[in-house]
């Protein structure tokens, strides 16, 4: 099969296109003919050698696919609901800048129906982590608010769609006024330009003088001591990527007399039955909202798969709204 592969670690043209044998499915796991893969920030990491894969895993980037099921146990698919030739997308910790790529069933979703395979292949990895981190670990509720850092991201216009559509209050960050305009586009309440207006004092302006309830943070390092600022009573940080650094310094006494919390996640190294688990709850609670169109993706631009190291370098420069999806021409 066609794959895209690190040579070595360093700049984008550091992915090459090689060809490598085709993987088979194991127990539990089915094969997808990829038609699209979704470019993320991890992916970026990867190649620099800044993010190993997990043990087992694929050597190859790629967190998300699009494509058809090519073999799989007609059993085990079935027991999920699938079969040989539906189009799916799939979470996967590795492998998914691939021709073809092997994944766990249970990470596995139908593509909703009215998406193609280039859109569904940009839900997977921001879906389950906002999902996952917004909701679950957040707590987010209806007629809380929540900020998000880095609102023009893939994770950020998701989370900005999800925390709308179920009730939220949605403040976010973005570097640019352009990038603010294009979050409020896809229904935030309120958009910093961070630049050019400290984020503490817009929210509790924005809020009056209450804070946040959430805040996804992608940033860390000096990022959460002034977010502690900015949190109501009993709010909640979740930190998802250290973009600003690893070490942060907070006012613990703070933390103390309102009840605030600290926490985060990864979700790559997580079991199958956790990804799993949050897969049936967005076939639940999202995919209806994403067929019904109250909610939808947001594609930046569409590359060819030999193309990968123009997409990292686009993903890189910042100068992007949403997601960054490779297309694969299979024969």
């Amino acid at each position: 099969m066609r794959a895209i592969a690190i040579r070595e670690f360093g700049a984008p043209e550091v992915l090459v296109e090689v060809e490598r044998p085709d993987p088979q499915p194991g127990a539990g796991e089915l094969l997808i003919r990829v038609t699209a893969s979704g470019v993320n920030r991890p992916d970026v990491f990867q190649r620099k050698g800044a993010y190993a894969p997990p043990p087992g895993a694929s050597d190859l980037p790629g967190l998300e696919v699009a494509g058809t099921i090519a073999a799989g146990d007609p059993a085990e698919l079935a027991a999920a609901g699938l079969k040989l030739g539906d189009r799916v997308c799939a979470l996967v910790a590795g492998g998914g800048y691939a021709a073809l790529c092997v994944a766990p069933i249970p990470q596995c979703l139908p593509v909703p129906a009215g998406l193609g395979d280039i859109e569904a292949a940009s839900l997977p990895e921001t879906f389950f982590t906002v999902w996952s981190n917004v909701f679950d670990r957040g707590g987010l509720k209806a007629g809380e608010t929540l900020l998000v850092q880095g609102g023009s991201s893939g994770i950020g216009v998701t989370a900005i769609q999800l925390g709308k559509a179920f009730g939220a209050s949605v403040i976010v960050t973005a570097g640019s006024d352009d990038k603010c305009a294009a979050c409020l586009s896809l229904g935030a309440d309120q958009a910093i330009n961070y630049r050019s207006a400290d984020f503490v004092e817009e929210v509790k302006r924005l809020t009056a003088g209450r804070g946040a309830d959430v805040v996804l943070d992608m940033v860390a390092g000096d990022y959460v001591g002034r977010e502690l600022r900015c949190l109501a009573d009993d709010g909640r940080i979740v930190i998802i990527a250290v973009q600003g650094g690893v070490k942060s310094e907070i006012n613990a006494g703070e933390v103390l007399r309102r009840r605030l919390t600290v926490t985060g996640s990864t979700l790559r190294p997580r079991s199958v039955a956790f990804k799993g688990a949050i897969a049936g709850a967005l076939r639940e609670k999202v995919w209806p909202l994403l067929e019904a169109g109250r909610i939808r993706p947001v594609i930046e631009r569409v590359f060819e798969a030999a193309d990968a190291a123009a997409a990292h370098a686009l993903m890189e420069s910042g100068q992007h709204v949403g997601k960054i999806v490779l297309r694969w021409t299979n024969e």
